[in-house]
């Protein structure tokens, strides 16, 4: 068994579970900020059960993020020494400045909220959110700064060693390949929070009529009733999710809207930094302007010879590689020449790729991970705009159908975005092989800077080690799932009662320092 897959494996799994927490965590913690804001702002009592509930979520799928993020790093030093070596200069600043400036502004604000309530003003509780909040943000764009060098290195010169060695932080902070990326995820993440609100939104409106507590007159509008005795479910708990489900619909249309924007700019990006990447995302092999609407082929298909077209449009393609309608771009059967050329036919003769030293090169990334991968991408973004706009009708006169089958479709709605976000990075990754840190054929990029797959990963590792390493980590992982799974349900079921048992308590809410509120409330929401 090779290391080198092993180790592969091991590092995408690990972070394709890890970025299903990260969009979640960015996108639902501003929704949460702007909710308390509103409660802040207002006074009204909606506005703090939203804020309770969305937020009890939140903490659940952050620390789960924070302990699955930890290992991403581990495996840098452990896995991929030699690539650790390689863009350690480089990286040291972006990853340094994410671990001791964000994250701990992000944790240190958020520990603050979570016991914050009850004991500090409303106003600086507030600001403790939005500190824990703006903190994350930093600490993703820190990220996006440093794997953004990897598909576009700038800001470096080659060392006597061979290694580049960083000369401008700037250029490295200000890549244009790293704030695409940053405004991409940013959107990204925002869809998969809107869509988090309406399908969870839509399920309990759902319930409350099911359960005969809402109701509709013969003009089909919300008659809003409540559950006598049962804490939570009154009028005041049908504001939390109609408001929570509009607003979620918005965010998610807004957002895709947003993603084709940015998408449009990294496309055209990546046409003049990564040919071969965008090529394979179209299948496009021979040089033109015609974008494919459906090509098929051997699924493990790294070249050209049985891709077949069979839907195309003339002209698309130009326009999302340069701006201009029809346009010529290059096709895979043309770059591969070029990278041949350019950077070799075979990987180095040197010990430190070991058994693959003296390989031939294929550069061309397996072609239905980025063709499909793509758009995937693109397609689950659209259907999740789509269902938004649905949303927003169905909703329109203040409550959702009884259709238990369209609350199922609302609910099954919750995971497009979270798919379209996986796909976009196993695209964004895959597509750069047999680079770990991609050459640029754009002059403005430095020219020599580049690193093969497979010399970054660790000499000393032995193949059993890593397979041992990549199935314990993946049985974790798998206990972590279920836990969040179960956490998640548990307290989504329970509605707003189970983030505020104060309310079957008949108590106050603790969010007043100078009341008598019991002050192990806050214990309960934390926990």
């Amino acid at each position: 068994m090779d290391v080198l897959d092993i180790a592969r494996w091991q590092f995408g799994i690990t972070t394709v579970y890890h970025f299903l927490m990260v969009p979640l965590t960015l996108g639902l913690g501003l929704m949460v900020a702007i909710m308390q804001t509103r409660w802040v702002r207002t006074g009204d009592e909606k506005f703090l059960r939203m804020t309770k509930f969305w937020g009890k979520v939140y903490l659940i799928n952050f620390i789960v993020g924070v302990a699955t993020g930890l290992v991403q790093e581990f495996q840098f030093g452990m896995a991929w020494s030699e690539y650790s070596r390689f863009v350690g200069d480089v990286f040291g600043a972006p990853l340094a400045m994410e671990g001791l400036l964000a994250f701990f502004v992000e944790s240190t604000f958020l520990g603050i909220w979570i016991f914050g309530w009850g004991r500090l003003r409303k106003g600086l509780h507030l600001a403790a959110l939005w500190c824990a909040v703006i903190g994350s943000w930093i600490s993703a764009f820190f990220i996006i700064v440093a794997n953004s060098w990897m598909q576009h290195p700038v800001g470096v010169e080659l060392g006597d060693d061979g290694r580049p060695v960083m000369t401008d932080v700037w250029a490295v902070l200000t890549n244009n390949t790293a704030l695409a990326a940053y405004t991409h995820t940013i959107l990204g993440a925002l869809v998969v929070a809107g869509m988090f609100l309406l399908g969870i939104s839509w399920y309990h409106l759902w319930r409350r009529r099911h359960d005969g507590i809402d109701t509709v007159d013969d003009a089909g509008n919300v008659v809003v009733g409540e559950a006598q005795g049962v804490p939570g479910r009154d009028r005041t708990d049908h504001g939390v999710w109609i408001w929570s489900l509009r607003v979620g619909a918005i965010v998610a249309i807004a957002g895709f809207l947003g993603t084709v924007v940015t998408g449009d700019i990294q496309g055209k990006l990546m046409y003049e930094q990564q040919p071969m990447k965008m090529a394979a995302a179209e299948a496009a092999c021979h040089t033109g302007s015609s974008f494919s609407v459906l090509s098929l082929g051997d699924p493990g298909s790294t070249d050209c010879s049985d891709v077949v077209t069979l839907i195309e449009i003339p002209g698309v393609l130009g326009f999302l590689g340069t701006g201009e309608w029809g346009a010529d771009m290059p096709g895979i059967t043309d770059l591969e020449p070029q990278y041949v050329d350019q950077y070799g036919a075979t990987i180095p003769d040197n010990e430190l790729y070991g058994i693959h030293a003296g390989a031939e090169v294929n550069y061309v990334p397996v072609m239905w991970v980025t063709y499909w991968g793509f758009r995937l991408m693109i397609g689950l973004g659209g259907i999740v705009a789509l269902g938004g706009v649905v949303a927003l009708w169905l909703t329109r006169r203040g409550t959702v159908p009884r259709s238990p089958w369209i609350m199922r479709l609302a609910l099954l709605g919750i995971v497009a975005p979270f798919a379209a976000n996986i796909a976009g990075w196993i695209f964004t990754e895959l597509g750069r092989q047999p680079f770990v840190v991609a050459p640029n054929p754009d002059p403005t990029g430095v020219d020599g800077v580049f690193m093969f797959t497979a010399a970054a990963v660790s000499p000393g590792v032995t193949a059993g080690e890593m397979l041992f390493s990549v199935i314990t980590l993946t049985l974790v992982y798998g206990i972590m799932l279920v836990i969040e799974g179960y956490l998640m349900v548990k307290y989504i079921r329970g509605g707003v009662a189970a983030s505020m048992p104060e309310l079957a308590a008949g108590g106050g809410h603790g969010d007043d320092p100078d009341g008598d509120e019991k002050r192990d409330d806050v214990l309960a929401f934390a926990y």
